[in-house]
């Protein structure tokens, strides 16, 4: 996997990230590896560029929910984030690579230069998947999560057909359902991490209609499920 160069300038802190992309020539729905140094840190963030005509719903601590949206990013932050204020910091991220528009923004602990992507059938999965903290959905309620860490199993997908509202949260089911699937079939005894986040982006409905359906025995669902299983997979698996 080819890795992002280094910037050659240390920005202040917070005030203003400088970063430098690198066009790794991906399909655009793979998303673009980029990176940038925060507090003398040297991180990675991944983009997806989409454009007008997007329809995204996620559960990303930035512009969350079902909407248009022009972009989405993925960024890496260090471990014991300090900040209270994500979706600002992800904001000044994004300007800085001079996104415009509503945006999907997620943070992750994990390296987000080692993602793993899986397509099927037209739909792509990215994952980063850090599983330092982990556990079951149903914990007891004095294993309650501690009040903000930044999510580590991250799941961006693409396809290229419109759904519906239903269908757009069918999907985020759907993926979340694959990717314990994947946790279960890597050997971890957990559903996620507490603070995981899931984007599904699909274009906006137009003269041709929606799907309606994206569970995982529908067309599009089973495409989904497969390709987030696969990505998630490859990024739970110790590697040797």
């Amino acid at each position: 996997m080819a890795a992002a160069g280094r910037t050659t300038a240390d920005p202040p802190s917070h005030q203003g990230c400088a970063i430098s992309s690198v066009r790794l020539g991906l399909p655009a729905q793979r998303g673009e590896l980029c990176d940038r140094r925060e507090d003398g840190l040297h991180l990675h963030h991944l983009v997806w560029r989409l454009g007008p005509g997007v329809r995204v719903c996620s559960s990303a601590v930035l512009g969350g929910g079902i909407g248009p949206r022009a972009w989405i990013l993925n960024a890496q932050v260090p471990g014991g984030y300090p900040r209270l204020d994500p979706d600002r910091h992800l904001a000044e991220i994004a300007a800085a690579e001079g996104l415009t528009g509503p945006g999907a923004g997620l943070m992750t602990a994990a390296e987000v230069a080692a993602h793993t992507t899986a397509q099927d059938g037209g739909v792509t999965a990215t994952v980063t998947a850090g599983l330092g903290v982990r556990g079951w959905a149903a914990a007891p309620e004095d294993e309650r999560a501690p009040s903000f860490r930044p999510g580590t199993v991250n799941i961006v997908v693409t396809l290229p057909v419109a759904l519906s509202d239903a269908a757009l949260v069918n999907a985020v089911a759907t993926a979340t359902e694959a990717k314990v699937q994947a946790l279960l079939d890597a050997g971890l005894d957990c559903s996620g991490t507490p603070t995981d986040a899931v984007c599904v982006a699909a274009p906006a409905p137009g003269p041709d209609g929606v799907e309606p359906f994206a569970g995982p025995r529908s067309t599009w669902g089973a495409r989904i499920a497969r390709a987030v299983h696969t990505a998630v997979l490859a990024g739970a698996r110790p590697t040797a």
